[in-house]
């Protein structure tokens, strides 16, 4: 066995140890939180949803390496990022304005309260002010940040090749469509469900396109290949 080979061997025995303990620790802390929080689960899979958002983002948050590139691309890449977060944080039900209503953003009063909804999902807390709320269930963050993180370096390897910037992150069909993707994904699973602190069969539609999402960024093809 090459050297180079056993390097890889051991670096997926590790990976593999690392992914273990972190869907075991997912699962205890689960298991610690509904007997704190005394939570009855009638729909199983919504909580193996919260739960897989969490163990998946992470996952991906530690393993995407972006590529190297000069500090302007990097700010480039940084704002084109916080847009996108800032976007799915709205259609994802994360940032809720009193204008989208939502059940009057949770209250129009200055609080913090935490939500007790499913593993995965809560334990989730609230930040309340008169225009608007702020709801940061686990699963969404952690997932959203994973996508945010790729897209950035997306946009870093979009730069690299001959079509620069955010045109060439466009320009390629297979790169793009799931940054679109990812933001139907918190319309089809976000601020509705936020608001009646309850799931519905959106999240089963969410958690698919969010997993497809994911994948796609995360082994897409050099960008580069225009109109690919």
């Amino acid at each position: 066995m090459s050297v180079k080979k056993a390097f890889r061997t051991t670096q997926r025995t590790q990976d593999l140890v690392y992914a273990t303990l972190l869907g075991n620790s997912l699962i205890g802390l689960a298991l610690g939180y509904l007997l704190i929080a005394d939570i009855t689960i009638t729909q199983p899979r919504y909580t193996i949803y919260g739960l897989l958002w969490i163990f998946v983002g992470a996952i991906v948050i530690w393993k995407t390496n972006p590529a190297s590139a000069d500090a302007r691309t990097r700010r480039r890449a940084t704002i084109v990022a916080i847009v996108y977060l800032s976007i799915l944080s709205i259609v994802g039900g994360v940032i809720i304005t009193t204008g989208g209503n939502a059940a009057n953003a949770l209250t129009q009063s200055f609080g913090i309260r935490v939500a007790t909804l499913l593993p995965g999902w809560g334990p989730a807390p609230i930040i309340t002010t008169p225009i608007g709320a702020v709801v940061l269930m686990p699963a969404r963050i952690v997932g959203y940040l994973a996508l945010t993180y790729l897209v950035y370096a997306t946009v870093i390897d979009a730069a690299r090749a001959a079509v620069s910037g955010i045109v060439g992150l466009l320009s390629c069909v297979s790169c793009s469509w799931p940054v679109i993707a990812s933001v139907l994904s918190g319309v089809l699973g976000g601020g509705s469900a936020v608001a009646a602190i309850a799931v519905d069969f959106s999240y089963d539609v969410s958690t698919v396109v969010f997993i497809l999402t994911i994948a796609l960024l995360y082994w897409r093809p050099i960008v580069g290949r225009v109109g690919d």
